[in-house]
């Protein structure tokens, strides 16, 4: 996610110096949050490690500690962090185990893919029955064309929003306003569902939620686990590190000439987001993840594949709170109360649909982060539940990235259509 341009000189600059510094926020973060201190642990019940991962570094951001906006670490992380943590999960993926749980999780993926294309018109025509000026606007700044940005980010992810950005042609302030609530909004958003992740049990019993096939795919995989777990050698973190980068650059290398294909002979798939090198770059690395998972790489998990995984993934985790600048929305408060009322709308059709289906918190999480927050939120919400969920908000995130621009689209005319004047 970008920020809005900023002319203040961070105070470090030197890119040795931010990455180290990222790295004692993860060590003191992980440090505290195993304390036995009952003040500490008590607020670490309420926030979760995993949130200040991500505040922690956009605070650093928006005092000018450090710039986040044009740091080349933001890319490391979304280009090596993220497709090396992928094909760590996904090696030890269960394709039988997947396709039990295809009916639940699909179905409240599609419900929060609907929750997002009516939730944004929704909320416009709400917004406007009270404030009509803060979904108004004229030429680049009609503010329907800044959601529209929003809805691809929140049906598929940033390279679906900068798709839109170029379709919609919003107006760089409007943009950035728009970047700020999808930020804000989409954080803490995921932060109740990671909060919800540690209290799991709770919410299923309030909801009578039917946890057998979640029950009993994490309970095969922790006895996989206990009974196949082993020290590491040097040659399995080796391993480990060759699979994973090995196959990032692999990953890389058939995604740039894919990518330069698709923009020559077919750029009418734009839409699709499959002129996009990120796209086929996740793509190909979770592909590279299941091949692996046929083959005796699998056993790579007995000696703690997923656990260096979820260190590449805290990696990327800082990097991305890195880009966020906590004081923007406060530019904004209009636009903040349409996200709120646009991801509420989305939380409660997954809500009723969940109820009725008597659905386990995690499709209601994995169904939701999956749109909303792309790879990264649905790889780190999956992990929050249990690794061995990782590999299925891996494969409908890929989905949402492929019909996210399209889904954008639509949703960004329904919103010009309920937009005052």
């Amino acid at each position: 996610m970008q920020n809005a341009i900023r002319e203040v000189t961070p105070l470090i600059t030197d890119n040795a110096a931010v990455l180290g510094l990222l790295m004692v926020v993860l060590g003191l973060v992980f440090y505290t949050a195993n304390l036995k201190n009952k003040y500490i642990a008590k607020f670490y019940s309420v926030i979760p490690p995993l949130l200040l991962c991500y505040f922690i570094p956009g605070v650093l951001n928006s005092i000018h500690i450090i710039d986040g906006e044009n740091s080349p670490l933001t890319s490391i992380g979304s280009r090596f962090f993220l497709p090396a943590c992928l094909i760590l999960f996904t090696l030890s993926l269960n394709l039988k185990e997947m396709w039990n749980l295809r009916k639940g999780v699909g179905l409240m993926f599609f419900t929060g893919m609907i929750g997002i294309i009516i939730g944004g018109p929704l909320a416009v025509w709400m917004t406007s029955l009270v404030a009509p000026s803060v979904v108004g606007g004229a030429g680049p700044d009609e503010v329907w064309r800044g959601l529209g940005t929003l809805a691809g980010s929140w049906i598929g992810g940033s390279a679906n929003q900068a798709a839109l950005r170029e379709i919609l042609q919003p107006s760089q302030e409007l943009f950035s306003a728009t970047i700020a609530v999808d930020v804000f909004v989409a954080y803490i958003w995921m932060a109740f569902l990671l909060y919800g992740a540690s209290k799991q049990q709770k919410f299923n019993q309030f909801f009578k939620a039917d946890t057998t096939e979640v029950d009993a795919l994490t309970k095969r995989m922790d006895e996989q686990q206990k009974a196949s777990i082993r020290i590491p050698e040097t040659k399995d973190l080796m391993l480990m590190l060759s699979l994973a980068l090995g196959g990032t650059g692999l990953a890389s290398l058939l995604a740039n000439p894919i990518t330069s294909y698709m923009e020559v002979h077919f750029p009418e798939l734009e839409k699709f987001s499959l002129t996009n090198s990120f796209f086929w770059l996740v793509l190909f690395a979770t592909i590279i993840g299941i091949i692996l998972s046929f083959t005796s790489a699998r056993k790579l998990e007995s000696a703690g594949a997923s656990k260096i995984a979820t260190v590449l993934l805290y990696m990327l985790i800082v990097t991305i709170g890195m880009q966020m600048d906590v004081t923007a929305i406060l530019e904004n408060p209009g636009l903040f109360m349409v996200g709120i009322i646009w991801i509420s709308i989305h939380a409660l059709l997954l809500l009723l649909v969940g109820k009725l289906m008597k659905a386990p918190f995690f499709y209601y999480a994995i169904g939701s982060m999956a749109n909303v927050g792309g790879v990264a939120s649905a790889t780190v919400t999956s992990a929050a539940f249990h690794p061995s969920l990782v590999s299925v908000g891996v494969i409908l995130s890929v989905f949402s990235y492929a019909v996210g621009t399209y889904a954008g689209w639509l949703t960004a005319i329904l919103m010009q259509l309920a937009s005052p004047g």
